[in-house]
This record gives C-alpha cells, sequence and structure tokens, in this order.
C-alpha cells in the first residue's frame, strides 16, 4: 500500500511486448484453429511458441526464471493473442495459477516448480475447483482429502477442468475438515499441487468433454488417490482463501482477451463493411450496419478503463474485486455485442469457417458464463459495493 496518488494508462501500454506477441501469432492463422477445431486438438505449436519467446512467463519473478513483469503486461500478452484472432484458452491458466504457488507456497515448492513452468518444461495449467453437484457454491464441494498417516487420500469429482490432459501439474481444491466441523463454510478446504503425472492411473482419471468450442476441459475423477504432505500449498484449511486471493488477477486477465476478442471483432466488422458494396453503396453507409458496430466500440472503450483501472489497483496492492468483477463483466459484453454486430456485418459468409468470425464468435459467448456468470458478478456488486441483502 502507498499514500502516493493512484494513476492509470488511458492508452493501451507494453507495446514492445504487444508487437512481439503479434508476430507470434502471424504464425499460426484461422487455417491452424480451423483444423484444431474440426479434430478438437491442443494448440501445442501455439502454446510451445509462446512459451518460447517467454510470455506465459512474463508474470514470473526473475529469480524464478520468469521476466517479473506486472499484471498489465500479462493483460496485453492476452488481449493481444485473441485480437489477432488467436485464442489463449489453451494457455492463460498458468498467468493465474501459478499466482498461488507463488503467493502462498513454500520456497521448496516455489523452487521446483516455478523455473521450469517458466521456461515450459513443467506445464500448471489446470485448476480442479469446479464441481458437477455445486457448481459456483465451492464452499459446498465434495471432493475430499483425507489425512491419513504422512500422505492425504483424495476421493471425489471435477468438472469443467480445462487442459489437464496437457499439463503436468493441477492446483487441486478439496476439503479437509467436514463443513459441519468448521465455523466458516469457507473453513476446511486446502489447495494441493498435484502431480498429474505420477497420478494418472494411480487414482486420477479423465474424461474428456465434447463441448462446442474446442477448449479441451474434461472431468476428473480421484478414486483414493494418494497425495504426499509436500503437495499441501500453505497451510491447511486456508485453501479457500488462497483461491480467492488469485481470482482478481484471474478476472482481469480474462477481462483482457474479451477486450482482444471485441477489438478483433469490430476490426473484421469495420473493415468488412467498407469494402463490401450492395445496391452501389458500401454496406457500412447504412446506420442498420454502421451504429451496432460503432455501439460495440463504445462499450469497448468503457471497458477497456474500468480493466485499466483494476490492474493498476491489482499493482498497487489495492482493493480491485469491484474493478475487476465489474470489467469483465462490461467486457465480455463488449466481446459478445461486437461479435454480434460482426455476425449481422458479414451475414452469411460469418457462417463459414474460413473467414473465422463463426469460430470467434462461438469462443467469445463462453466469458458469458466462466470464469464467473454474469448473475454472480451482479450478486457480488449488490452486496457487496451497494450494500444490498445477500441474494443466494
Amino acid at each position: 500500500m502507498t499514500d502516493q496518488p493512484l494513476t492509470m494508462p488511458l492508452e493501451p501500454q507494453w507495446t514492445e511486448i504487444r508487437e512481439g506477441v503479434r508476430a507470434v501469432c502471424e504464425r499460426f492463422g484461422n487455417d491452424y484453429w480451423v483444423k484444431l477445431d474440426h479434430a478438437d486438438q491442443y494448440p501445442t505449436e501455439f502454446v510451445d511458441a509462446l512459451t518460447e519467446a517467454g510470455y506465459l512467463g512474463c508474470l514470473i519473478p526473475e529469480e524464478y526464471g520468469g521476466s517479473g513483469l506486472p499484471l498489465s503486461a500479462g493483460c496485453a500478452v492476452l488481449e493481444t493473442i485473441h485480437e489477432m484472432g488467436c485464442n489463449a484458452a489453451a494457455c492463460h491458466a498458468q498467468m493465474y495459477t501459478m499466482g498461488t504457488v507463488l503467493r502462498h507456497g513454500s520456497e521448496e515448492q516455489k523452487q521446483k516448480y516455478l523455473p521450469d513452468i517458466a521456461s515450459g518444461k513443467l506445464r500448471l495449467q489446470a485448476f480442479g475447483v469446479t464441481e458437477p453437484t455445486t457448481g459456483s457454491d465451492t464452499t459446498q464441494l465434495k471432493t475430499r482429502a483425507e489425512k491419513k498417516g504422512n500422505k492425504y487420500v483424495v476421493n471425489g469429482q471435477k468438472v469443467w477442468t480445462s487442459r489437464v490432459m496437457q499439463s503436468d501439474l493441477m492446483l487441486l481444491l478439496a476439503r479437509t475438515t467436514p463443513v459441519d466441523q468448521v465455523k466458516r463454510r469457507t473453513d476446511g478446504l486446502s489447495v494441493f499441487l498435484v502431480d498429474i503425472r505420477e497420478a494418472k492411473g494411480h487414482g486420477l482419471e479423465m474424461k474428456k468433454i465434447d463441448a462446442m468450442i474446442n477448449h479441451n476441459t474434461c472431468e476428473v475423477f480421484f478414486d483414493n488417490l494418494e497425495v504426499p504432505p509436500d503437495a499441501l500449498v500453505g497451510e491447511e484449511g486456508k485453501g479457500f482463501r488462497y483461491i480467492l486471493s488469485s481470482m482478481n488477477a484471474e478476472r482481469l486477465l480474462i477481462s483482457a482477451e474479451c477486450l482482444g476478442d471485441a477489438r478483433y471483432f469490430i476490426n473484421r466488422a469495420t473493415e468488412y463493411a467498407k469494402e463490401r458494396v450492395v445496391f452501389g453503396n458500401p454496406i457500412g453507409k447504412n446506420q442498420g450496419v454502421q451504429f451496432p458496430i460503432a455501439r460495440a466500440y463504445a462499450e469497448l472503450s468503457a471497458a477497456q478503463l474500468l480493466v485499466a483501472k483494476g490492474a493498476a489497483l491489482f499493482e498497487a496492492g489495492q482493493e480491485c474485486g469491484a474493478e475487476a468483477n465489474m470489467g469483465k463483466m462490461l467486457a465480455s459484453e463488449a466481446a459478445w455485442h461486437a461479435g454480434e454486430a460482426c455476425m449481422q456485418t458479414f451475414g452469411g459468409f460469418a457462417y463459414a469457417r474460413e473467414y473465422g468470425i463463426e469460430r470467434k464468435w462461438r469462443e467469445s459467448r463462453l466469458y458469458q458464463t466462466a470464469p464467473i456468470s454474469t448473475n454472480m458478478i451482479l450478486a457480488f456488486v449488490g452486496q457487496n459495493v451497494l450494500g444490498l441483502p445477500r441474494s443466494y
């Protein structure tokens, strides 16, 4: 915390990083993503290229092999990826799951894992929190990690655990003390860093979910999985607050992706509306085409300012929960409205996969729901910002 006045940028920062990310993305055009979409495959080459260029380790401190850059730099990386028509969902989790280990892990865990994560030797892309019967009610999750001698035994199930098949490590949230034995329902939850390579076939099984987008997401089953005590991150029973401490970063990073999606749609729609001539005039001359694009741009501009404010607060060590949540909501809505405008502008051609519009349209819809739904954000704002009674 500081007494110095908080400042925030009015224009996008990290120009050199953005240019470098663009150079990487230019090697992975729409044909690459369409091919993967058809085959439901992971973009290994794209992730490797970003890793080799150092962008996925940009938030890891230099002492652990990363670049030691602030959150806004990570936002610039993800925003640019999406503005270029690519998709960072295959690798973005590393930026915020890493933060849990960095802030709450032991020095031994940091030394053991972070340098290899920064170099790309290890992938920490899986985040095991959501369950099929509890959804957003995280405190009621059913996965148990019971201490037995010098180990924890994990039983339960997770769902919508993305990239787990492509990850070496998984950050797992499990209940270590039954909910009826704790004072607050947020107590008794613990975080573990599970080595998937060792666990697979020894109490951990994965089943891929056939989803509407190529998100590489799975159901994960734990059947008497034995986890060593040094896999525990921080103190037993305090995992919920550890996860919460990463959520503001997650919201802001995802918001940046949404800003990039909105910019992609607006750029494509604007270019096409200028070039496409019908009835002797460019279609962008028609208000029915022009105004939705203009409104989407206005929404993008407003969301960009709130996300920038949230990132500035985060970097200053100040409370940013409201800005992170509202920024995510506004950015995701700006992206979706821009996608709708783009679909309408391109007309029938928007449905042709070779244009890339329908793929990005499907991908951008996800952020109306994940990683936190719009209604949950509104409930947070109502209760925590406006002081209204808890609605659930």
